[in-house]
């Protein structure tokens, strides 16, 4: 079976539901000891694990993946009420995009890390082949953030076991509920022993497991808790996968589809409460129809539906916590002071208990605002106009985080232009936010919103390591550029420098006297 480690409490973390502030129940805070203990059993599984068959892995997932179904209801309540979003959501964005990746990499692994033949070129004139295949890496340590606690966990735990890796999962103190309902699922279906863990805890037992020497680390989370890993993890030279986050641009042509586009900035902006690493924090405009624009924004705002998660009804929910609600609040403080307007929203809901923000537009702003530079992880949407798509480009490039954009326009060619001038890991064309829940396409970005790929073939290809096996198949004759060396070595070197390495069988052909010169020398010492 996987295990769900239950260690003896040192202290505790206590969960609470952000909609209610009331707790929702207490974990372990696991020791540096009991992760070292558990990081050893992990090596020990994996022996077995990886040798086993993808068809023998998928077998694992397919039924973890009908337990989930089984319970779907009821997953999706526990992801609402302890990360506070609504119960649409859950199913929408946790566990319809994760039952879909988990179906793609069992049935697709096995193709996607097949053995591959590599073209050596001239070199296999020379009787010589090359292939790659793709070894298990050893254990996966994955750390995920508390915004999407049980797609992007799963997600990442189904293709490292895909891969024939062990896993152990920390997942957030905000979250760790959702983190063991991952670990229980895969007990459900007597995943061997160990090769998946879950052990809860703060930092403390974040950090732990980055210095403990395994062979992967996925994380998703803040900048500067990123930066720590990557010192930490290069100490021990563990790899690592960085999804930090973004500050992502929407640009909206005049010739858009205004209609669908304000309901995209508007699902794009405020979906999960604006905790999504790819929400809309940035919306530039065409000046020509922003004020038109911005009015339908702020009515179409100002009908959403406001209220606690577990009510099928509900648009926006609470946010995660306290501490993310104030980063909300002096972002939108701060936009206030520098000149920006607030045309809706602005403030917390005082008809809740818990942490709700409402959903505010913001006008004026520019790109110099404190709000426009910062990750502000909140139900924002601030506005800035353009007057030409070169300008567009450019207040989009214009930030220190580079994971998702997107371009809103009729003229697809415009579109598809605009998109590639663009300096984020996905861009999208009328479109917005939802290509992380595509398990088959890539997810990662450029700049300070991390390094490395979750998702798609590139995803899977950082769960395993290439080895390059090469053969001789000429047994009968030593190598030209073996010892001893001699003038005739010397010459037949000048030969391939010229000739071989041209790439051409012509210009090969032209060193052949001289190749079975030297091959004659070799064979009479």
């Amino acid at each position: 079976m996987s295990a769900v480690l239950s260690f003896p409490i040192q202290d505790e973390i206590i969960s609470y539901n952000p909609a209610t502030g009331e707790e929702f129940g207490r974990v372990a805070n696991t020791s540096a000891e009991d992760v070292k203990a558990a990081v050893e059993k992990s090596r020990q599984a994996f022996e077995k694990w990886k040798e086993t068959s993808f068809k023998q892995r998928a077998k694992f997932v397919m039924k973890a993946r009908e337990v989930i179904l089984d319970e779907l209801d009821e997953i999706a309540r526990l992801i609402s009420d302890e990360s506070g979003k609504p119960i649409a959501e859950s199913l929408s964005m946790e566990i319809a995009p994760v039952l879909d990746l988990m179906q793609y990499f069992a049935r697709n692994a096995a193709k996607i890390l097949k053995p591959e033949k590599i073209n050596i070129g001239l070199y296999a004139t020379l009787g010589r082949t090359s292939k790659i295949i793709y070894k298990p890496l050893g254990t996966v340590g994955i750390i995920p953030a508390w915004n999407y606690p049980f797609s992007i966990p799963l997600g990442e735990v189904v293709m490292s076991l895909m891969a024939g890796n062990a896993v152990i999962l920390k997942p957030s103190e905000l979250t760790p509920f959702i983190g063991l309902k991952i670990g229980e699922i895969f007990e459900k279906v007597n995943l061997p022993t160990d090769v998946l863990q879950v052990v809860t805890g703060d930092g403390r037992t974040g950090a732990a497991l980055v210095d403990s020497g395994i062979e992967k680390i996925m994380f998703t989370g803040s900048v500067a808790t990123g930066k720590r890993i990557a010192e930490s993890a290069a100490k021990h030279l563990t790899s690592v996968v960085l999804e930090l986050g973004g500050k992502d641009p929407m640009i909206v042509f005049a010739d858009a589809n205004l209609e669908l586009a304000a309901q995209g900035a508007i699902w794009g902006a405020f979906c999960n409460s604006g905790q999504s690493c790819s929400s809309v924090e940035r919306l530039y405009v065409e000046e020509f129809i922003a004020e038109d624009f911005t009015k339908l924004i702020v009515e179409k705002t100002k009908r959403l539906n406001q209220d606690s998660g577990d009510k099928e009804t509900t648009d926006v929910a609470a946010m995660s916590s306290e501490r993310q609600i104030k980063i909300v609040e002096d972002h939108v403080e701060s936009f206030r002071r520098e000149g920006a307007k607030i045309l809706t929203g602005g403030k917390r809901n005082e008809n809740f208990r818990g942490a709700f923000y409402e959903p505010t537009v913001i006008s004026n702003a520019t790109n110099e605002m404190r709000g426009m530079r910062e990750e502000t992880f909140g139900p924002t949407l601030p506005i800035v106009t353009f007057k030409t798509e070169e300008e567009a480009i450019r207040l989009a490039n214009d930030s220190d985080f580079g994971l998702t954009a997107s371009v809103w326009t009729k003229d697809l060619s415009k579109g598809k232009r605009v998109a590639e001038k663009i300096l984020a890991g996905t861009v999208c064309v009328n479109e917005v936010l939802y290509t992380h829940g595509i398990g088959q396409t890539p997810w990662g970005g450029f700049k300070q919103s991390g390094y490395g790929r979750t998702h798609g073939k590139y995803g899977l290809l950082e769960l395993v390591a290439p080895q390059h096996i090469h053969v001789n198949h000429f047994l009968l004759t030593p190598n030209a550029w073996w010892m001893p060396y001699s003038s005739n070595a010397v010459e037949t070197f000048r030969g391939f420098a010229k000739h071989f390495a041209s790439g051409s069988l012509r210009q090969t052909a032209k060193l052949m006297p001289q190749l079975l010169k030297r091959i004659k020398e070799l064979r009479s010492k």
